[in-house]
């Protein structure tokens, strides 16, 4: 290939941290080759390892995890100069399994011509999107939960979560975290967001996220706030569809802009990741999709709102990594080359999982990819003095953030450093402190459980969440008795005959369903059917069965378990409604027995029988 003439620009540096380290570059002192080039295009990607097959499995069926790291991957980050990886649960399995494998990824890394660490990222974002195993790590009730606290405690319960995630993942050898979200979720219909939101109140948003952010980061953690510039106001899930949001720009402003410039402005963000939504009010050009029809840009592939938005306007001096360029949002109408040089284009710093590398003959596309990035510099499509100017923002921070000094000599000492840290006492008290601070009242005003009621029938989605709230009113009141009916195998006649011996009934409801991010992604869509009633079955029924319980003259409590917009539509015969925001459930080892217990139904346990009071206020508007 004729070597390119690639233009030497001055870079513009992005902190005073930056101006001193990275000073001399300015006066181009080397010319910028295309071996430079090609390292500082694969800095700038951020590969999955979820699956990967070299025993002959077709590619498309591809589901080996790996656990520890293959040859051709190793080969794969060293040959490169790959600069991140993302890590989902399937490639977590115990303390020891977590920490070697980032050992082997760093040592990979270490071997490449880059000799830069890797970003190690993850999505832990507590409560329904969390990675590493909940038996031995502190997942608490997520973000919905948090806001519900604000109006008691602020943003303790945001600075403490932060700081306990932030801990536990530097403990495994994981350096990037993809949280906090910080999507303003005032539509009822969003799919994706909803309890994964803190509030539908912008300014509420802005100050619990910011904690956390804060939190994470004091830990030495980079924490990303996402998804810019808000997927709060949708009602599509970009992993499945494109989103469009049609708010003018003063409403924008107003609402799904104010978390990221709060914490731009105090808190020094080491990254901000993208959403894959049409936002025509801050960028109306359109482009070609892959099959011929014009879209307008998404915010990922969007320079106006990218660079001219984020980076110029708001200031905005980290890292902007795309969401999953595997989603809908893009796949599904741009090829991976094309959405990689726009995204590139529109001043993306790293784009993530831009290409599947779950199999060996997967392995030639990231050349291709790689190829293709060149040549668009070559052309003049893209400019390689951005590029490098990319390359040196992703090297301070990698520097800023000691990731190099953070790779352990010994996984030996990790390993026990780590099963002193993970999951502790303490950080228990404050995961089981948080859900019982969040649980709260929406109506009623028979709270406690009345002595009198000693056969209590609970009715749940799920088989685990049955187990867990039975487990946990046993401890908390011993002399009850407790059945229960779960909608994973649910039978009318079932629930008749237990509804008799019954002195009242307890409902709990998931609404909406698990979006795909919960189970990890695009791989994953099988997972999100295949229940004995759908939700919307579940919906459907659950109504009736309180009717039919209020007819046999039993008291019902009914358990809103994720986004509280359901009690509306669910609740209306019920005598007392209580909202929890999360049904996350792990088993616990107690005098030799395995338990199912939760955070979320510790505290309702505890909320009905009078252990405690509930404290929570709503942080969304029931219609």
């Amino acid at each position: 290939m004729k070597q390119p003439n690639f233009l030497c620009l001055p870079i513009q540096l992005v902190t005073a941290a930056i101006l001193l380290s990275l000073v001399s570059l300015t006066a181009c002192s080397k010319p910028y080759s295309e071996a430079q080039l090609r390292q500082d295009i694969a800095q700038k990607l951020m590969i999955d390892i979820r699956y990967f097959c070299n025993d002959g499995t077709d590619a498309k069926s591809c589901r080996t995890p790996v656990t520890a790291l293959p040859e051709e991957i190793s080969d794969l980050i060293s040959d490169y100069s790959i600069g991140g990886v993302i890590l989902f649960r399937e490639n977590l399995q115990s303390i020891e399994q977590i920490i070697r494998l980032n050992h082997q990824l760093q040592q990979a890394a270490q071997q490449s011509k880059a000799k830069q660490p890797l970003f190690i990222g993850i999505d832990q974002e507590g409560g329904r999107v969390f990675r590493t195993p909940r038996e031995h790590t502190t997942a608490f009730t997520g973000n919905m939960a948090i806001g519900a606290t604000y109006k008691q405690y602020g943003t303790h319960f945001a600075e403490q979560s932060g700081a306990i995630i932030g801990a536990e993942l530097k403990a495994l050898g994981i350096n990037l975290n993809f949280a906090p979200t910080v999507d303003v979720n005032n539509n009822p219909e969003n799919p994706v967001i909803n309890v994964r939101s803190y509030s539908e109140d912008a300014e509420v948003v802005a100050k619990l996220g910011l904690a956390q952010l804060l939190g994470m980061q004091q830990q030495g953690i980079l924490a990303t706030l996402k998804h810019f510039p808000g997927h709060g106001d949708t009602h599509v899930d970009s992993h499945l569809g494109l989103p469009k949001v049609s708010h003018d720009r003063a409403r924008i402003d107003a609402v799904e802009l104010v978390p990221f410039k709060h914490s731009i402005q105090h808190g020094d963000p080491a990254m901000i990741m993208t959403a894959h939504i049409q936002y025509p009010a801050l960028d109306n050009s359109q482009l070609i999709d892959m099959n011929g029809n014009r879209q307008y840009r998404p915010a990922t592939l969007s320079r106006a709102i990218l660079t001219d938005l984020l980076r110029n306007d708001m200031d905005f001096q980290g890292i902007i990594i795309t969401d999953a360029l595997d989603m809908a949002g893009i796949s599904h109408f741009f090829s991976p080359k094309q959405a990689l040089i726009e995204t590139f284009k529109a001043g993306t710093d790293i784009a993530l999982m831009p290409i599947r590398l779950h199999h060996p003959d997967d392995l030639d596309g990231l050349a291709e990819l790689i190829d293709a990035v060149v040549n668009a510099v070559e052309r003049g499509e893209l400019s390689a003095g951005e590029i490098q100017q990319s390359a040196a923002r992703i090297r301070h921070y990698k520097q800023h953030y000691q990731l190099a000094d953070s790779i352990p000599a010994d996984t030996g000492q990790s390993i026990t450093a780590a099963h002193t840290l993970l999951g502790n006492e303490q950080h228990r008290l404050v995961e089981q402190q948080l859900a019982e601070a969040a649980i709260t009242l929406v109506r009623g005003d028979n709270l406690p459980l009345d002595a009198a009621i000693t056969n209590l029938l609970l009715v749940m989605p799920e088989r685990s969440g049955c187990m867990a709230l039975q487990n946990e009113l046993h401890h908390a009141r011993p002399s009850l008795t407790t059945d229960c009916v779960s909608m994973d195998d649910y039978q009318a006649e079932t629930f008749s005959s237990r509804l008799q011996t019954a002195d009242a009934v307890v409902m709990g409801s998931i609404t909406p369903a698990a979006s795909l991010v919960e189970f990890g992604g695009m791989y994953d869509q099988h997972q999100t059917t295949g229940e004995r009633l759908t939700p919307q079955q579940q919906q459907e029924l659950l109504p009736r069965l309180i009717r039919q319980a209020k007819a046999a003259d039993k008291q019902v409590f009914f358990v809103s378990l994720r986004t509280p917009y359901d009690i509306s539509a669910l609740a209306n015969d019920a005598d007392t409604v209580l909202a929890v925001y999360g049904y996350n459930t792990h088993q616990q080892q107690n005098d030799n027995q395995h338990l199912v217990t939760g955070p979320a139904f510790a505290a309702l346990a505890r909320i009905l029988t009078g252990l405690a009071e509930p404290e929570g206020e709503l942080p969304v508007s029931l219609h």
